[in-house]
């Protein structure tokens, strides 16, 4: 993956107003950053160009941060405004929304030193889909421990806000809520939707690394500002300090703003973060998995369903097939060995499933095989002579700067042996993907095995598929595992439509198709044929419609070829007018439609012509319902 950056200065002018000591504006001119001083308290206020009417979408967001010999958060004084910069760099991603990305924004960076003189520095961008800053300690020797970052988003009364409730594996569900009523921590990513419906935004960070820990937000203190805030004593395994060494820079605070279609469509999460640190990437290769799990919480000890689930792959054209947990103990006609070969004979590449080993009462095998740098040479050096593709780690719990270290340890030994590897139990996205591409997808959602956990997810399903295309999964892939037709423990009631177009709906590098497999022999053929062609790595994707809790309708493209997937929450069917003037100029396509039937359990498919100018076509969605289309270009 080739990455070029050029930093050009660049010259506005403006004028600044009362208080205000610096202002950078997005390209487009949509988005600007003030920076204000309230005596030596900064804060920045981003605002948001709607319709020719400036708007204040955050009106404050408090800025410092306190080390453990001096506080940066209080008595600063701003030595000097550096001069403006257009950073403009294109990149390729391997997976995820868009193949050609684009990291464009314009930046500055301000100089401050505190009573005692020592520096640091605040970095700015304003970009078209949104405003990022990180904090700079430029001095070139020193190490110290971070106590807080003094990080905080004054949220205006009556905006309405998608959070969840913070929890170490990031698996609850979203609340639509209109005020801060809860004074609690909350996970990354949150959306609000300002007062006025002038914009929405999506409040992150990204580039994470070795130096900081991952944060959350809290507004325990205030119900209005919602804190960044570093993880407590109690969470999870290591020490809480983050420790750091001088010249250091932190994340990047994150907030994407603009219309619901901005957000959807956004990767200034990845834009943000580190290029690839890979020079051949040909052994990526995203795809499709059969996975056995969800219809059989036992199924890889059992060597007659791992061969079954081999067989769906091949029989379905899906690349690969998941061992999940207690491969170890695999009996009933065969052992590891055995099914690997069988799933080879299959033309089936496997993938793996280890604990993460950081927590002795979590004792599920194979246990301690990733922990030690030992341990994952001697693992991966085993899988390569298997001819094992992939990984998947589990049961990391905590968001500490020791897990954080963990993490990059196993993308990084996993890169020397060429082993793709997905997070569970985890964090959340944080631009990871783009600096080790060779990580396929995270958890870190309420995905469908909580059909084995209680009944909840059957209730609160479709409304929760209905906020994740505009809240997690807008920061990278997301292994929901969908796609299911039978029932696990507890039944679902979302219908067929809505199933198959989770397919679409929901984006991750590699994914895990979750049904036993009678589910998907037993589709009609309009509906297996879609599950064999559909990709999981796009060249585009567009928000054509949706309202987060409601509904979804979401386009992606791969190569001359569009995928739709929509889905609605409601309790009464709904008409979507689906329109093509997405399409480019010039080209006829093949629709092939697949839609809600007479009931949720069956299909209606519809075969047309279409182009740009093509009037819209109705497509009919049940309660809870869904559908899919097939787009192919034609000439």
């Amino acid at each position: 993956m080739k990455s070029k950056i050029n930093i050009i200065i660049f010259l506005f002018i403006t004028v600044l107003s009362f208080g205000q000591k610096a202002l950078v504006v997005s390209p487009n001119k949509k988005i600007n950053v003030s920076v204000f001083d309230n005596n030596d308290n900064w804060y920045l206020q981003a605002n948001y160009n709607f319709n020719g009417k400036i708007s204040e979408v955050l009106p404050k967001i408090d800025l410092g941060i306190s080390r453990s010999d001096q506080d940066f958060s209080t008595e600063l004084k701003l030595i000097k405004v550096g001069k403006p910069l257009l950073i403009n760099e294109e990149y390729a991603a391997l997976h995820g929304k868009r193949s050609k990305c684009t990291n464009s924004a314009n930046e500055i960076v301000l100089y401050f030193e505190n009573p005692s003189k020592a520096k640091l520095n605040i970095i700015i961008r304003a970009y078209n889909d949104g405003v990022t800053f990180r904090y700079e300690f430029p001095e070139k020797s020193g190490e110290f421990t971070i106590k807080d970052e003094l990080t905080s988003y004054s949220i205006p009364d009556k905006t309405n806000r998608w959070l969840e409730k913070f929890d170490l594996s990031n698996e609850g569900l979203y609340g639509n809520m209109s005020d801060a009523v809860n004074q609690q921590d909350w996970c990354y990513p949150a959306l609000f939707k300002t007062n006025d419906a002038s914009a929405w935004y999506l409040i992150h960070e990204a580039d994470v690394d070795r130096n900081y820990a991952a944060t959350k937000l809290s507004n325990k203190t205030t119900n209005s500002q919602y804190k960044v805030t570093l993880p407590g004593k109690d969470e999870g395994v290591g020490e809480p300090q983050t420790k750091i060494s001088l010249p250091w820079k932190s994340p990047w605070r994150v907030v994407i703003i603009g219309s619901l279609s901005d957000i959807v469509e956004s990767t200034l999460v990845d834009d943000v973060s580190k290029p690839s640190v890979l020079t051949n990437t040909d052994w990526i290769q995203p795809g499709l998995a059969s996975w056995n799990y969800w219809s059989n919480n036992h199924g890889t000890k059992d060597f007659k369903v791992v061969t079954e689930f081999a067989d769906l792959a091949a029989s379905m054209n899906w690349p690969y097939t998941l061992l999940d947990w207690e491969w170890d103990q695999m009996e009933n006609g065969g052992k590891l060995e055995d099914a690997i070969k069988y799933i080879h004979s299959k033309g089936i590449k496997p993938l793996m499933w280890y604990n993460s080993g950081k927590f002795k009462w979590i004792t599920s095998t194979p246990v301690d095989r990733m922990l030690t740098h030992k341990n994952r040479v001697e693992e991966f050096e085993k899988l390569n002579k298997l001819g094992v593709y992939g990984i998947k780690v589990d049961f990391f719990l905590s968001e500490k700067q020791e897990m954080m270290n963990y993490y990059l340890d196993i993308l990084e030994d996993a890169a020397k042996y060429k082993i793709m590897v997905y997070f569970h139990g985890c964090l959340v996205p944080r631009g990871w993907q783009r600096t080790y591409p060779h990580l396929m997808t995270y958890e870190a959602v309420r995905g469908a095995e909580w059909y084995n956990n209680g009944p909840e997810l059957t209730t609160s399903a479709a409304e929760h598929n209905n906020t994740l295309p505009y809240t997690r999964n807008v920061i990278g892939s997301m292994d929901y595992t969908p796609v299911t037709f039978t029932n696990s423990q507890f039944s679902h009631i979302t219908s067929y439509g809505h199933e198959l177009a989770l397919s679409i709906v929901f984006e991750s590098a590699i994914q895990h198709m979750a049904d036993r497999p009678e589910g998907y022999y037993n589709l009609p053929d309009a509906a297996k044929t879609f599950l064999k062609d559909v990709p999981t790595a796009w060249d585009d994707t567009k928000l054509l419609d949706g309202y987060p809790g409601k509904f979804t309708v979401i386009a992606r493209k791969k190569g001359d070829n569009w995928f739709i997937g929509g889905i609605n929450s409601g309790k009464k069917e709904k008409i979507q007018h689906l329109k093509f003037d997405f399409l480019p100029e010039g080209h006829t396509y093949k629709l092939t439609l697949i839609a809600d039937g007479t009931h949720d359990k069956t299909f209606s498919t519809q075969y047309l012509v279409v182009d740009k100018s093509t009037t819209a076509v109705d497509v009919k969605m049940l309660s809870l319902g869904g559908f899919v289309a097939s787009i192919q270009i034609i000439k």
